[in-house]
């Protein structure tokens, strides 16, 4: 399964942009294969995304905000819970992955 994160490419909210930009760097700096996903940009992925959120992570008013995070079609959470995985060092299971990817280690 490939970690997804939903983004918006075009948002006008910069605290939206700075969590986006906490996740992918963070997964990035840890060599977590993932894609992002731009609903500002495809109709249908938006959608979906708003479908597969679980109806306890909905606001009371509008739509779930990016960014919100899947292990293939399952959901992980959003910025909140990716803050609070990380805090307690349980990223890895949060995602919903085995382990921390290997590294080669350079030979000298």
């Amino acid at each position: 399964m490939v970690i997804r994160v939903y983004i918006a490419s075009s948002s006008g909210s910069v605290v939206i942009k700075k969590r986006q930009q906490a996740i992918v760097g963070f997964l990035e700096a840890n060599r977590i294969t993932f894609e992002e996903v731009d609903i500002t940009m495809l109709e249908d992925q938006r959608l979906w995304m708003y479908r597969n959120i679980p109806e306890d992570k909905h606001p009371d008013k509008g739509n779930p905000l990016p960014p919100q995070i899947f292990n293939g079609e399952q959901y992980c959470g959003d910025y909140e819970d990716f803050f609070q995985s990380k805090e307690n060092n349980t990223v890895f299971a949060f995602l919903g992955l085995q382990s921390q990817p290997a590294v080669k280690q350079a030979e000298s």
